[in-house]
């Protein structure tokens, strides 16, 4: 099965655990998501763990819910979830001298996604990803998004 990844990487001046329990609420996403498709958080499970199920209302075009489930979960390190397609959304945290080097990544590499790139959903994804590092560190570092 081909590879088929896009990732964006930033240094937040913040501890690991502060950015881990912001990815961890799912009522933060949408105020987080830099691509604008994220709109609200339809079912809240508490604070996400590995086999957490929730579902997130977005809108690309039309306005539709997904149903995601983490299925990766390294505390204070390691993030992932995947929905029905199962096409991942990976955000990985390294403590790097003057904060967290925070990585996130679109895995859309099962032999469906090929259908994505001829979409430019992923290259859409990628500036979408830069933007939300943008403000998961405003939201991190000053507790609020302007």
């Amino acid at each position: 099965m081909a590879q088929r990844i896009v990732s964006a990487s930033r240094v937040i001046a913040a501890p690991p655990e502060v950015i881990f329990d912001i990815l961890c609420d799912t009522t933060k996403h949408a105020l987080i998501d830099g691509s604008g498709h994220v709109k609200a958080a339809k079912t809240n499970p508490g604070r996400l763990s590995l086999g957490a199920t929730f579902s997130m209302e977005m809108k690309v075009g039309a306005a539709y819910t997904t149903k995601n489930t983490v299925s990766e979960f390294e505390e204070g390190h390691v993030i992932a979830w995947h929905h029905f397609a199962q096409f991942v959304w990976r955000y990985q945290l390294d403590a790097v001298e003057g904060g967290t080097k925070v990585t996130e990544t679109f895995d859309y590499s099962k032999p469906w996604g090929i259908a994505l790139k001829l979409t430019k959903m992923p290259e859409q994804n990628q500036v979408g990803m830069e933007k939300t590092l943008a403000r998961l560190d405003e939201l991190a570092t000053t507790g609020s998004i302007n």
